[in-house]
């Protein structure tokens, strides 16, 4: 058994704020990168609705860009989804 003494003490080794920080990284691991994941692949399938969307304004290549601008704005949507999911599983 180990006793308790100023070199086995957390608060002597980490400020409050640091402490804080490691708290909330225990409970919920990668946040930032799933964040970062979630904007980026809504950004490019934002980026890539568009594409599709001008495609179909002008009227080319229809029977092919209809399907891709349904598979873009379905990217967006699910990220959209998983990014509040993960706030909310956050407050919980």
């Amino acid at each position: 058994m180990v006793k308790p003494n100023s070199k086995n003490r957390n608060s002597k080794r980490f400020t409050p704020e640091q402490y804080a920080r490691l708290k909330a990284e225990a409970a919920a691991p990668y946040r930032g990168l799933r964040k970062f994941v979630y904007f980026s692949f809504g950004a490019s399938g934002l980026i890539g609705a568009l594409i599709f969307l001008t495609q179909l304004a002008a009227g080319r290549d229809v029977e092919t860009a209809l399907p891709n601008f349904a598979l873009q704005v379905g990217v967006v949507a699910l990220m959209i989804f998983l990014f509040r999911w993960d706030r909310d599983s956050r407050k919980s």
